[in-house]
């Protein structure tokens, strides 16, 4: 029978953690708002995604940027919740939501780059891609493309990053017939610029990483990432370099989704754990699985 460890109570580190997380959230979703509003929307500069159908849709038919980022990402949002996670799906949901509101908000403030669809573009996109960076270091997202792209990746030797530019590429595309081509043009600059400041956020968008960890409770930090993430751990022999005691060192591969929660169980059991996490380019065989974060 498989152990099932326990994680031992610790309210005050889990009510930090959940305010902390809260926290980066709505700094990320906020600075996606500014991004949006004060500089692509008024420019008629679009983002990629759900967002930029949202964009061209409240274009259209004139209702606020803010009921179609809730209604269009809300199917994502149950998908995701079934497939990837509680947690996730949450943590998208609160921060789609601050994101919402936060155009509804700045709908009417002013421009900083009125006319200036290249400045728009280069500022907007920086600091959208900031935004999103951080909501997705803090286990969320606020894009359902990016739920659906990770879905598909399970199934096909295509990355997250290679399916949400595929997609994009016709969202983008189809911004031409919307706001004019040389608009399109600059939605694309856009968009290029936030999928950079992504990577600079949060050090790649879908990096496998591997983690070791070392620590004296290393048996009940491996049974609670395997029955938590659903990762199977490595049990491998150290030496200290200047004691020269023995030691066990967990080894383990994550998505970048999982981060978060790995270091969340980690630290639950063994505060002063050494962590050292790098980014992988490729896994293949074992029982390296995608699932679900509980």
């Amino acid at each position: 029978m498989t152990k099932i460890s326990k994680i031992p109570a610790n309210p005050k580190n889990k009510v930090k953690r959940l305010l902390q997380r809260a926290a980066m959230i709505v700094v990320g979703a906020a600075l996606m708002a500014v991004g949006l509003e004060i500089f692509l929307v008024p420019n008629g500069v679009i983002d990629g995604g759900v967002t930029g159908i949202s964009i061209m849709a409240s274009k259209i038919t004139g209702y606020p940027l803010g009921i179609f980022l809730t209604l269009l990402n809300l199917p994502f949002l149950l998908i995701g919740y079934k497939q990837i996670g509680k947690t996730f799906a949450l943590s998208t949901l609160f921060g789609i939501v601050v994101m919402s509101i936060g155009t509804a908000l700045l709908h009417n403030v002013s421009a900083l780059t009125p006319g200036e669809p290249l400045l728009g573009a280069i500022f907007g996109g920086v600091i959208l891609g900031v935004g999103v960076g951080l909501v997705i270091r803090s286990g969320g997202s606020l894009d359902g493309t990016e739920i659906v792209a990770i879905l598909v990746s399970e199934k096909t030797p295509f990355s997250v990053g290679e399916i949400v530019l595929f997609v994009n590429i016709f969202i983008l595309g189809s911004a031409g017939f919307v706001f004019g081509w040389p608009n399109a043009l600059y939605s694309m600059i856009a968009y290029y610029i936030a999928m950079k400041m992504i990577d600079i956020t949060i050090e790649g968008l879908d990096q496998s990483k591997s983690v070791w960890i070392i620590s004296d409770k290393y048996r009940d930090i491996g049974d609670a990432l395997t029955d938590r993430l659903g990762r199977g751990v490595t049990y491998l022999e150290g030496e200290g370099g200047f004691t020269g005691e023995s030691k066990k060192v967990i080894f383990v591969v994550i998505t970048r989704l999982e981060e978060a929660k790995l270091k969340s169980i980690v630290e639950d059991w063994d505060p002063h754990a050494f962590i050292a996490i790098g980014n992988i380019h490729d896994v293949k065989g074992g029982r390296f699985k995608k699932k679900g974060i509980h």
